[in-house]
């Protein structure tokens, strides 16, 4: 999957934000159907170029000029210009662009496949380059409230896309605290942004998010790693969060009375008994190992296209002590040689690594669909994975059969594939038969 795509659907996503792509038509067309695909109800803007225009110049100012003719204030908070591959590799200069037309803000960041690993990092360049030009904003004078009016309580802002139950746990686990949870970045509308500055602190539920922790940090702002996801993992963020705050003692124990013993009871509740290796590129694959282990799981491996921060270091550190390895930057070949040398009972991945197992008779289960779309956060997500992962072990019977009737097909002679010429079958002897007239 291009990388862009997920910038692309972070613009698509918020209100008043128009998205225009710069790139070879192939990547555009690519990028826009997977955004129709996903749901998206919005035109994607597309800036056309091609050798001439491209070399001498030009393709920057039809980007200008298209720009200059979409930037309505009746319609637009922002537009934002996406470079792809050629146009960032040939350095058409996005910086340049004008701050605002018609008080509409411009946008221009590059996202090409050769410098952006994952769509989800993708996703922290458009959200840090819109932190960084609302902070700006903010710094000026005042600004737009959110749409729901300003909390009475300190906020903590939650940095990475999430599933849409876990903000609502994670406001409940802050409540006694004292504090309130805020916006979750990438923001769904511009105003938003100025209220995920106008922090007490910021949750990095997501650690790769780098452009935007700058931001942050720029603001004044602390970042706290991790999530509170299991028994452990809630009470050492609770923890956390209170110290970056200035919470005092009482607080965090009674909110850690409160909802330890519910998480404790819902992990006992819905136990996970099998050998699991987990990888994926959604960025949240250790907070699945760790809610994994809690509920009894065995996890040796765990593989992720993120990079390791020092946002990534209580995780990391947890899992290490269980007996993980961990491997930050994982190369599908990486993550295919742990089903290997495991073997495990079920394979969590990306799409070829499941089809790697599953054709290993292994039960497999893909990350981004059927385990990323679910709570993780708090008691909803205590035991919320269990009857996904259990269905699947019980499966592994069912693929022993399969496998029994389609065994040799897809191999030798039937796998479609030849590699060599076929050689000729030698003819049969013709048999003679004795007759004649009767």
């Amino acid at each position: 999957m291009c990388p862009a795509f997920g910038s692309l659907r972070v613009g698509l996503r918020m209100r008043r934000t128009a998205t225009v792509l710069c790139g070879s038509a192939c990547c555009v067309y690519g990028l826009t159907f997977t955004s129709h695909f996903y749901g998206a109800k919005r035109s994607v803007g597309y800036v056309p170029f091609d050798s001439e225009t491209l070399v001498t110049g030009k393709l920057f100012e039809d980007v200008r000029e298209a720009v200059q003719q979409l930037a309505d204030p009746a319609k637009y908070d922002a537009v934002v210009v996406t470079n792809l591959c050629v146009p960032t590799a040939s350095g058409v200069p996005l910086r340049l662009l004008p701050k605002s037309v018609n008080g509409v803000r411009i946008i221009g960041i590059d996202v090409p496949g050769f410098g952006v690993p994952t769509h989800a990092e993708a996703k922290d360049v458009l959200a840090g380059a819109m932190l960084k030009y609302a902070r700006g904003e903010a710094e000026q004078g005042p600004v737009q409230a959110p749409r729901g009016g300003r909390s009475e309580k300190p906020t903590i802002t939650l940095l990475g896309e999430m599933f849409p139950a876990d903000p609502v746990g994670v406001g409940m686990l802050l409540e006694p605290l004292g504090l309130a949870a805020g916006p979750v970045v990438p923001t769904r509308e511009w105003r938003e942004l100025y209220a995920a500055l106008d922090c007490a602190a910021v949750a990095a539920i997501h650690p790769y998010y780098t452009a935007s922790v700058r931001e942050f940090q720029e603001a004044g702002r602390r970042i706290v790693g991790s999530a509170p996801v299991g028994h452990d993992g809630t009470a050492a963020w609770l923890e956390a969060i209170a110290d970056a705050c200035n919470v005092p003692a009482a607080n965090v124990a009674a909110a850690k009375n409160v909802f330890l013993p519910a998480i404790r009871g819902a992990l006992a509740q819905a136990p996970i008994d099998g050998t699991i290796t987990v990888s994926g590129y959604e960025g949240s694959e250790l907070l699945v190992a760790r809610l994994l282990i809690e509920s009894g799981a065995r996890v040796p491996y765990v593989g992720t296209a993120a990079p390791k921060t020092p946002w990534s270091k209580p995780d990391l550190e947890w899992l290490e002590a269980h007996g993980v390895t961990v491997q930050f930057r994982a190369a599908l070949e990486q993550d295919k040689a742990a089903v290997d040398a495991v073997k495990p009972d079920l394979a969590i991945g990306t799409t070829p690594v499941v089809q790697h197992a599953k054709q290993q008779r292994i039960p497999a289960l893909y990350f981004t669909n059927l385990i990323s779309a679910r709570p993780l956060m708090g008691p909803a997500g205590a035991g919320s994975l269990a009857q996904v992962i259990n269905a699947a072990l019980a499966s592994r019977a069912r693929f022993d059969r399969m496998n029994a009737f389609f065994e040799g097909v897809g191999d030798g002679d039937s796998a479609g594939i030849w590699d060599r010429m076929p050689a000729p079958r030698a003819a049969k002897p013709v048999r003679k038969t004795g007759g004649g007239r009767s």
